[in-house]
């Protein structure tokens, strides 16, 4: 028992050495590219979190081959504060991304998304004016609004289209504004403007320049927010699963510390 302890230890973080290496070398890849404001959101936290790995499976493996104490009680000091902290994010994924979704629309494959849907707590991170600038220079980057362009498009073949959250919200005016459609990234506003349109900030907001579309309407900020709630949904589920993951682990990890302290006593 005490053998097979720390050898699990020691394969397991084997395992997390080499799957770190590779997340270490992404982020300096990205780093050396020098590439847009997409690649800078992620080569620090790629960089960050492979270095964490590195030192984590380090410190893991060698507490317990060498059976060093003092090691593996800083190994399950930061295992401990790990399984905390995905807990943690785990639950407030949960509850920010329990309100908002798409409205459905009468004959249409897309929905239509606002702003006030979604939590406070979301909304003021897509509201907050530097944090908007970085999102928007990664759709502009993404050319996510030319993925809807076909051949010419009648009305009809359009508003059937599954566009995403963001292609719905940031590409195409919504559709209470009730523009004229002429392409699908290009809209005449109509002589006859309703009350809806009238009191949709983003129906003013909306233009056929490539470069602003609707970028800076409310409902391209609420399809950035449905994407998120969705991907965020998905990471929440597999966070449980790695929480067991790390509950045996840390359990694993408490019986080698028991082993070292017997060993060097």
């Amino acid at each position: 028992m005490v053998r097979l302890s720390n050898s699990v230890i020691g394969i397991l973080n084997v395992v997390a050495l080499l799957v770190s290496i590779p997340v270490l070398g992404g982020g300096i890849w990205l780093a050396a590219r020098g590439g847009g404001e997409c690649e800078r959101l992620l080569e620090r936290p790629a960089m960050a979190v492979g270095i964490f790995l590195i030192l984590l499976s380090l410190a893991g493996l060698v507490g317990s081959c060498c059976r060093v104490a003092w090691l593996l009680w800083v190994y399950l000091l930061v295992m401990f504060l790990l399984i905390v902290l995905v807990f943690c994010f785990t639950v407030f994924a949960f509850v920010v991304t329990n309100k908002g979704a798409g409205e459905v629309v009468s004959g249409h494959g897309y929905r239509e998304y606002r702003l006030g849907d979604y939590s406070h707590w979301l909304q003021k991170r897509v509201n907050n004016a530097e944090n908007w600038v970085k999102i928007r220079s990664c759709l502009h980057a993404s050319n996510v609004c030319h993925a809807i362009h076909g051949g010419n498009q009648t009305i009809d073949q359009f508003i059937r289209r599954n566009l995403s959250p963001i292609q719905s919200g940031c590409c195409k005016p919504p559709t209470e504004c009730g523009f004229v459609y002429e392409s699908p990234t290009r809209w005449r506003r109509s002589e006859n403007t309703t009350a809806a349109a009238a009191s949709n900030a983003d129906c003013a907001t909306w233009s056929n320049d490539e470069r602003e579309l609707c970028f800076g309407c409310g409902s391209c900020k609420a399809g950035v927010l449905a994407n998120l709630r969705s991907d965020w949904k998905k990471l929440a589920v597999v966070n449980i699963f790695f929480l067991v993951v790390l509950l045996l682990v840390y359990s694993i990890g408490c019986c080698a510390f028991r082993n070292a302290r017997r060993a060097k006593f």
